[in-house]
């Protein structure tokens, strides 16, 4: 195998750098370092273990790209500019991210540097699915938006559930269930919808964030309340989803208490897959004719009773999942002939920000 098409995945956080070196989309390497107190020094640390002969260039997941990123894009003066404008839209990603930017670009000064956006897949959306109600100067203003997130995965699981159907302009309800989760309606490889919004709050129940909640919750609570806005922002953020309802945020534990008998765990299954069944009849209302509907992330991939139980109840849209598939966890998990497919695609951020790295360092030649 050469080594001309090595590429450099990196995914710094705050304290953490993750990183994947692929050649020609095999994993040659890969790790994370955590701890993290100085990026360069681990960065250094990082590139002295690999062999990067050949490397082509070095992708980085950044979380925010706003409005101005609609595709991965080389990074340059003005790129790090932009992502720095950007931060108060995501405080505690864009810094870490925009480190790791800087830091590769000085140890690697030769090597093309690509920004992939989690932000980006879901610039698609149509001006209804991503637009606010609200005052139009204000919300111009201010930048405020349904931007959507996890667009990396949802690139990838939907274009990989088109390779498994045979059928690249597939329709696709993806569902990306993690510690954080989203869904996301998919048209042909377009987001055209995503449950996630100006922030990664809204949509589903996730780990410890509160998911769609009436916004007035927020105002009663510091009016009637007396709380802050930042412990208001700690509630929703921390202390919500599954682990406000049953005090814990793992579903594996929130499975056990509940086959234990404890009633708030039951509760906290039953409102998560009750909302993400809501997602899905909504989604396939906007869609019209849908393909599949794809789980995928730590949740999607693992948890069969979360499967079943999202789904339940939705065969005269012609969704249905067989349970001895779905307890094996085989990749198609509906019955033969089903009018859509359901599928289990383990979900691959690092291989999709690998091929769009190429692919933007392609067309910059």
């Amino acid at each position: 195998m050469t080594s001309r098409r090595r590429v450099l995945v990196l995914n710094c956080g705050s304290s953490s750098v993750k990183y994947r070196l692929f050649d020609d989309g095999e994993t040659l390497a890969k790790g994370i370092t955590e701890r993290v107190t100085d990026h360069e020094a681990a960065l250094r640390d990082i590139l002295a273990q690999l062999d990067l002969s050949g490397l082509v260039a070095v992708g980085h997941r950044v979380v925010h790209g706003g409005t101005r990123f609609s595709a991965p894009s080389l990074v340059d003066d003005d790129l790090i500019s932009v992502v720095r404008e950007l931060i108060p839209l995501a405080p505690l990603h864009n810094p870490a991210n925009l480190t790791g930017i800087e830091v590769a670009r000085r140890l690697l000064p030769e090597v093309p540097q690509v920004a992939v956006f989690d932000t980006a897949f879901h610039r698609t959306m149509p001006p209804e699915a991503a637009t606010y109600a609200l005052d139009a100067e204000v919300a111009e203003h201010f930048g405020i938006h349904r931007y959507g997130f996890h667009g990396t995965s949802h690139a990838y699981v939907s274009r990989r559930t088109g390779e498994l159907l045979g059928k690249p302009e597939a329709n696709v309800i993806t569902l990306h269930l993690g510690n954080g989760a989203s869904a996301c309606a998919v048209r042909a490889g377009r987001s055209v919808a995503t449950s996630m919004g100006f922030t990664p709050l809204p949509g589903l129940v996730m780990g410890t964030r509160s998911g769609d909640i009436d916004p007035a919750i927020v105002f009663y609570l510091v009016r009637v309340g007396g709380m802050s806005l930042d412990e208001v922002d700690e509630l929703l953020n921390q202390r919500s989803g599954l682990k406000g309802l049953s005090g814990v945020n793992d579903m594996r534990d929130v499975l056990s208490r509940a086959e234990g008998g404890d009633e708030r765990a039951q509760l906290a299954f039953d409102l998560y897959c009750a909302r993400i069944k809501s997602y899905v009849g909504a989604y396939y209302a906007q869609l019209g004719t849908v393909d599949a509907v794809t789980f995928t992330a730590g949740v999607g991939e693992n948890a069969s009773l979360v499967r079943a139980a999202c789904l339940t109840g939705l065969h005269r849209l012609g969704i249905e999942i067989d349970p001895v598939r779905n307890a094996a966890g085989e990749t198609f998990i509906s019955p033969d002939g089903a009018e859509v497919a359901v599928l289990v695609v383990p979900t691959e951020e690092e291989l999709e920000i690998a091929t769009q790295t190429l692919a933007a360092v392609a067309e910059s030649h």
